[in-house]
């Protein structure tokens, strides 16, 4: 059920021309396996798995894991050719990036994913290597990039602490001439180009909840600076090009969001508190617990991405879920969720404590999003609870912790 008691069977918007609409269990084959994609939906279907997933089997005495690939693909819309867009997704093999290109594909478009797994992975895309609609390149956005396409989704860049801080000069690098070649290859082929910005260049925000004409309060010689600095100065790009260049330009500020595919291991309060809670170790909260987030499930920032692209909006669009939590009651919701998972599976349950340490240089008091524009000009507001998505979340990671495949 979505957030309005409703029956929650296809995702995605039937709006300005373009229906992004695919059935719910469609995209869960592609990152949920049967058993869990069965409890997570609470339906009686006994699909088998897509065949096209890249498998792994773990052998745990020798320490090794062995892939097997096979051709046949999930089934994908058939377009005609004036429907059929060319599309460009970068940093495609990322977490939001490869829940992009699945949606895009099942549409039935051509697809280009260029990525430099810096972050990102092949095997979040593996499921489509080889399809004809699709084509991954690996290449790094700071240099430059010749190919034809309609629409580029940018969306390069390093986007948690750890992997942001851990060369703040690429990071900028990366925003700055990455964005710089993505808009002049949107010059050159009249692709309209979408940036993939960020809440972060509201920093700490003094005003509540934030709209998107709020200019910001950040810090910029601080340590999250090269991301929060690094966004701005894309945008800044962006309307640039779309002033001298007549380049049609998207901008979407993203707010906290979480969904399979999250690297367990970015330092994101989501993946922490999962990961904590399904291995039974203490769950870990900086600050006092009192600073607040909103939380928004992939599958609804894919709709509002979709959305915004094929929209007439060109000015900036906050994309996030309203429902603003306290950290600690947010950790709360997450070990009783967790427990719940592993009493369907028949596991033992141990106690878990939350532990308090000191909160990181910088980090907001306060976020949550003002989504008036994104509900007035796309019709898009969130459909998936929070508790519905740290659900399916716990299952895939829980997969994933029996494969053997994260630890």
């Amino acid at each position: 059920m979505d957030r309005t008691g409703n029956p929650l069977t296809t995702v995605g918007l039937n709006s300005f021309g373009f229906d992004s609409t695919v059935n719910v269990e469609d995209l869960r084959a592609l990152y949920l396996r049967p058993r869990h994609r069965q409890m997570s939906s609470q339906t009686s279907t006994e699909q088998d798995p897509m065949p096209s997933q890249l498998r792994s089997t773990y052998d745990s005495t020798s320490n090794s894991v062995s892939y097997t690939t096979v051709s046949k693909f999930p089934p994908v819309k058939l377009l005609t050719p004036h429907k059929k867009k060319r599309i460009l997704v970068t940093g495609g093999a990322g977490f939001v990036g490869s829940h992009l290109v699945d949606r895009l594909m099942l549409l039935g478009h051509d697809v280009i994913v260029v990525d430099n797994f810096f972050t990102g992975s092949k095997t979040t895309v593996s499921h489509w290597v080889g399809h004809p609609n699709f084509e991954l390149i690996r290449h790094d956005v700071t240099e430059p990039l010749n190919i034809e396409c309609d629409q580029i989704y940018h969306l390069a860049c390093p986007a948690s602490p750890p992997h942001y801080q851990f060369d703040a000069v690429k990071t900028l690098k990366t925003a700055f001439m990455g964005t710089l070649n993505l808009l002049g290859l949107a010059e050159r082929t009249k692709a309209r180009f979408l940036i993939t910005s960020t809440s972060e260049i509201y920093g700490d925000p003094q005003v509540h909840p934030q709209p998107e004409d709020y200019w910001g309060n950040v810090n910029p010689i601080g340590i999250r600076a090269c991301y929060d600095e690094g966004k701005r100065v894309s945008e800044t790009l962006t309307y640039s090009y779309q002033r001298q260049e007549n380049v049609e330009v998207r901008v979407a500020r993203i707010f906290n969001t979480f969904g399979p595919r999250m690297n367990p291991q970015d330092g994101r309060v989501v993946s922490n508190f999962v990961m904590q809670a399904l291995k039974g170790e203490d769950m870990t909260i900086y600050g006092d617990g009192k600073q607040t987030r909103s939380f928004q499930y992939i599958h609804d920032l894919i709709d509002g991405l979709i959305a915004l692209m094929n929209s007439d909006e060109s000015r900036p669009v906050n994309l996030g879920n309203t429902d603003e939590f306290m950290v600690g009651d947010f950790a709360e919701m997450v070990r009783e969720v967790v427990k719940e998972v592993k009493e369907q599976d028949g596991e033992e349950i141990k106690p878990l404590n939350i532990v308090y340490k000191p909160i990181p240089s910088d980090d907001p008091q306060r976020r949550r999003p003002d989504n008036s524009r994104a509900k007035e000009v796309l019709g898009w507001h969130p459909r998936w609870t929070v508790r519905m998505g740290v659900e399916e979340m716990a299952r895939y990671y829980k997969a994933l912790l029996e494969a053997g495949e994260i630890e």
